[in-house]
């Protein structure tokens, strides 16, 4: 029986200024109507992210847009308990990007895996520059069959908004997502978009920002997919 009442923890630094952080919980507000089910949500700043028992009360961690964090080490170890507890989780821009270290940190016990943004001169900077930055840009999704993502948006492809510089870095892709981490979805170029975690019961991360659908009033099918989720 799925629960008529969900609550959601939004682990990132708020800024009002965000058009993401704007969209968020207007997208949440969507879902919950389209889904019938309530829903709750509160910001926890990464820097609060001392220990899994600050995130582990909420029924989905979602891991918002905003990088650099304030604590790094603070959304990685909230990522890390999503994975590990099979807690929801979506994750989208910089949730994306540090999904991916998280996971080359913790499961493919790369110790050395950093972001070029933080840490540029990295041996091992597993987000890299990305070749064409997407700031401000709108582009072709395309869907991989038999995805989460693909289900949630019932298409084989998306039009989606992006605000980034930073993206999987493809000498480590293959390695990467060859599981149980592997790509979900890419661009019309094959570059990367979105992930997913094999044996989790919803784990996808997006480089692309699903949520500003809400800004002009429209579905964000992707986070309708992550309410539902929350609710089992």
């Amino acid at each position: 029986m799925m629960k008529s009442k969900v609550t959601v923890g939004l682990m990132g630094d708020y800024h009002a200024s965000i058009p993401a952080h704007q969209a968020i919980p207007l997208a949440l507000q969507s879902a919950s109507h389209a889904n019938n089910i309530a829903v709750e949500f509160e910001w926890v700043a990464t820097e609060e992210i001392i220990n899994p028992s600050r995130v582990a009360p909420f029924d989905g961690l979602w891991c918002v847009p905003g990088s650099p964090y304030q604590s790094m080490d603070g959304a990685l170890r909230a990522i890390e308990h999503a994975r590990r507890a099979a807690i929801p989780f979506l994750g989208t821009c910089g949730g994306f990007q540090h999904a991916v270290i998280e996971f080359a940190r913790n499961v493919l016990g790369w110790r050395d895996a950093e972001h070029a943004e933080t840490a540029p001169d990295a041996a091992r900077a597993v987000i890299s520059p990305l070749e064409c930055a997407l700031v401000e840009a709108t582009g072709t999704v395309r869907l991989f069959p038999g995805t989460r993502i693909a289900a949630a948006y019932g298409a084989n492809q998306t039009t989606e908004g992006y605000r980034c510089r930073y993206g999987l870095n493809p000498r480590f892709q293959l390695e990467l997502t060859a599981g149980p981490l592997r790509a979900a979805a890419d661009d019309e170029t094959g570059e990367v978009r979105s992930v997913e975690l094999d044996g989790h019961p919803f784990f996808v991360a997006t480089l692309f920002q699903p949520e500003r659908a809400a800004l002009k009033g429209q579905r964000a099918p992707l986070v309708e997919a992550f309410v539902r989720a929350c609710a089992v």
